[in-house]
C-alpha cells in the first residue's frame, strides 16, 4: 500500500534520473496555450519532469489536521481510510503558509496520506527545497503542545507530469491506474494546466507507460506560460500577496474555513473586493540581455509610467506583478545596459473569465 511505505518511512531513498532514459530535447518541446508538452517524433504521452528544487516533510501524529488547519490558507486534502481491497488514492491540495501580516511565507502542495485504523493523520507538504529548514522551524514553533511530529522526508522524489498531446490532455486518461509501493500519483491541485503530480523512489519514465524524460528548463518555461508561480523566487518571502498572487484562482483559500495565521488581511481584501496588482505571465519580444532580468526591475509604460515589477522567469517568459489598469498598455524593461525589452502581458485561459 501506498500508504504504509509512507507511515513506515521504509523507502529506500531517491536516486537521480537515469541517465540511461532518453531526455527530451528542450528545443524539441512545443508549448501550446492550451498547457500541453509536445514530442512529435518520441510517441511518447506523457512528459516527466525531475523536480530536484522541490522537496517534501512530512507532517503526522493524531494533532497534525488541526495543527496544519491553523496555519494554511486552505482545507486539507482528507481522503478516506484505506481499505485492503480498495486502497484510497491520496488527494492533493495547494495552500499558503501566511506570516500576521498576511503577506506568503511559503507555497505548498499537500498530500493527504489514506489513513489506516493503527496510523496516525500524516500529510506530505511540498516546498522550495531552500525554504525546507525554514518551514520545518516555522512548524515546530507553532507547534506548542500538539501531539505532531515534524521531519524532512527525503525518501520520495517529486515529479511533474505532463501529457504530451491534446488527445491525452483532453482524454483525461491517468498516466498511471494502479500506482505501486510508496508511488503517490494525483493531479496538480493548482490547474489541469499543470498535470499531474508524482512523488516516487524510482525515475518517473520508468514508473509511467509511455513517458519520457523532459528537460525542468521547458518545465519552469511552461509554468510560467500558464502564470502560475512557484517557489521562493516566484513568491519571496514575507513580500508577495497571496491575492495578487493569484491564490484563488489557484484553488489555494478557502473563505469558509476557521481562522489561521494571517487571515485577517486576506479575507477583508477578498470582501471588500480591492485587487489593484496581479502576478501576470508576461513575454520579452526583442534582443534579451546576456544575463537574466534581475527580480524587481520596474516596468514602465510607454510613458515611462511605472506599471508593476518583474519578479522571475526563464528566457523570454516570466511573470510580473502588474497594475490591473496598466496592463493592456505597451510595457517596457529598462536593461542595465541603456536599451529597453518590449514586454506583453496576458491572461491565461484558464483563469475566471472576469479577470481578463
Amino acid at each position: 500500500m501506498a500508504a504504509a511505505a509512507l507511515f513506515r518511512g521504509a523507502a529506500l531513498g531517491c536516486s537521480s534520473p537515469a541517465r540511461r532514459l532518453r531526455t527530451v530535447s528542450r528545443h524539441r518541446l512545443v508549448h501550446s496555450s492550451g498547457g500541453h508538452v509536445s514530442d512529435p517524433a518520441s510517441g511518447a504521452a506523457w512528459t516527466c519532469f525531475p523536480l530536484g528544487e522541490r522537496a517534501l516533510l512530512r507532517v503526522r501524529g493524531p494533532d497534525s489536521a488541526p495543527f496544519l488547519l491553523g496555519l494554511l490558507t486552505n482545507d486539507l486534502p482528507l481522503p478516506g481510510p484505506e481499505a485492503p481491497a480498495a486502497p484510497s488514492q491520496v488527494r492533493a491540495g495547494y495552500a499558503h503558509f501566511l506570516s500576521v501580516q498576511g503577506r506568503t511565507l511559503y507555497d505548498v502542495i499537500l498530500y493527504g496520506v489514506p489513513e489506516q485504523a493503527d496510523q496516525a493523520p500524516t500529510f506530505l507538504l511540498e516546498c522550495d527545497s531552500l525554504v525546507l529548514g525554514a518551514l520545518q522551524e516555522h512548524l515546530v514553533l507553532h507547534k506548542i503542545r500538539r501531539k505532531v511530529a515534524v521531519e524532512p522526508y527525503p525518501e520520495l522524489c517529486v515529479w511533474a507530469v505532463l501529457p504530451c498531446t491534446l488527445e491525452v490532455e483532453a482524454s483525461g486518461a491517468m498516466p498511471l491506474s494502479k500506482p505501486q509501493g510508496a508511488t503517490v500519483l494525483t493531479r496538480d491541485p493548482r490547474t489541469a494546466r499543470m498535470g499531474w503530480r508524482l512523488l516516487a523512489q524510482d525515475e518517473g519514465p520508468a514508473l509511467l507507460p509511455r513517458a519520457c524524460l523532459g528537460d525542468v528548463w521547458d518545465y519552469h518555461r511552461h509554468r510560467y506560460q500558464q502564470g502560475v508561480p512557484e517557489g521562493v523566487h516566484d513568491l519571496p518571502p514575507g513580500v508577495a500577496l497571496p491575492l495578487e498572487s493569484n491564490l484563488a484562482f489557484m484553488n489555494g483559500i478557502s473563505f469558509t474555513k476557521g481562522c489561521y495565521v494571517g487571515q485577517e488581511l486576506t479575507a477583508r481584501t477578498h470582501h471588500m473586493g480591492v485587487i489593484r496588482k496581479r502576478l501576470f505571465p508576461v513575454q520579452l519580444v526583442g534582443p534579451l540581455p546576456s544575463g537574466d532580468i534581475p527580480p524587481g526591475t520596474s516596468v514602465l509604460t510607454e510613458s515611462g509610467q511605472a506599471a508593476g515589477k518583474y519578479r522571475a522567469g526563464k528566457g523570454d517568459v516570466g511573470l510580473a506583478l502588474l497594475h490591473l489598469d496598466k496592463v493592456k498598455g505597451p510595457l517596457h524593461i529598462r536593461t542595465a545596459g541603456g536599451g529597453q525589452v518590449a514586454l506583453t502581458a496576458s491572461a491565461p485561459d484558464w483563469w475566471p473569465t472576469a479577470t481578463k
